[in-house]
């Protein structure tokens, strides 16, 4: 059984759609998406450097577009999909749930949103890596900080305000290791409610179908059959924790056997590889995985 997931935001790294681009008719394909977003896509994925890249503006469609390019390039059936934050409008539209078009007006709208509501109030993130999830989670919530990603293989990503992140550093839980990331703002927490609004609006006048295949939601892992519900939660999913945990949860009861992560992969893989033992993995980072990924297929 097949899952084909999608990256959220920070896969992005400069350059990384350069070698996808000797690919018959993907340029063509980047080019016109440009004009659905207003972004030059082409050039973010090759010349423009990290920070230009971090842009929450620019990196969420640029994620989209991306994985959507490299999984009409792969070919591949799913049998399920899930998309990790952002990468929920990638699945979304693998799915059926929303036209390649309709993803990529979402995502536009939900960058620049998400990026105007970072913009309003320092904010921040960081990652919690090892320690007792019970007492991660007790200590996160004694510091007002809420954990934005729990992504399961003893990985959570905590965020909130600067005075919140320090004082939690100061006081972190046992055997874990505190990492300080490079974001805009403190993702999918309260502080994102101004997004949710703009995305909601954007949101009505999409009339999304039902999902072609079985689509695992961010909210709490569940399978969600009905595409308006689907879309539903893609908009509370903003300012509400991503539960990565409890979609791989999901996939093994499910049986899946097989993960491919869409470009930029690595990081949903390297999570599975700990989590979902057993499971194949391939992470599409280059054309040359395209192999490696045909073949887990067979």
């Amino acid at each position: 059984m097949l899952v084909l997931v999608a990256p959220g935001q920070g896969a992005q790294t400069p350059g990384f759609l350069i070698p996808w681009l000797e690919i018959p008719g993907l340029a063509d394909r980047l080019s016109a998406w440009s004009d659905v977003v207003g972004l030059d896509l082409i050039a973010y994925g090759t010349t423009a450097g990290a920070d230009e890249i971090r842009d929450t503006a620019v990196a969420q469609p640029l994620l989209v577009s991306a994985g959507l390019a490299v999984a009409e390039v792969l070919g591949a059936r799913p049998d399920v999909v899930a998309g990790h934050s952002v990468g929920e409008l990638t699945a979304a539209a693998l799915a059926g749930v929303l036209t390649v078009e309709q993803a990529l007006t979402l995502v536009r709208e939900r960058g620049l949103a998400m990026a105007k509501a970072a913009a309003a109030a320092e904010t921040g993130m960081l990652a919690v890596l090892g320690g007792v999830e019970e007492d991660v989670l007790a200590a996160l919530d004694r510091h007002g900080l809420t954990p934005a990603n729990i992504n399961g293989a003893g990985q959570i990503v905590a965020g909130g305000t600067p005075a919140q992140l320090e004082a939690f550093k100061a006081d972190p839980p046992a055997r874990a290791r505190l990492i300080p990331l490079s974001v805009a703002g403190a993702f999918h927490t309260v502080h994102m409610a101004s997004a949710v609004e703009r995305m909601r609006e954007a949101a009505a006048a999409v009339t999304p179908a039902d999902p072609a295949v079985t689509l695992l939601s961010n909210r709490d892992g569940a399978v969600v059959a009905d595409g308006a519900e689907f879309v539903g939660r893609l908009v509370d999913q903003v300012a509400n924790p991503v539960r990565w945990d409890a979609c791989m949860a999901t996939m093994s009861g499910l049986g899946v056997t097989t993960m491919i992560e869409l470009l930029p992969g690595g990081t949903l893989t390297g999570l599975a590889k700990r989590a979902l033992r057993g499971v194949t993995t391939v992470a599409l980072k280059t054309p040359d995985d395209l192999d490696a990924a045909r073949e887990a297929l067979k």
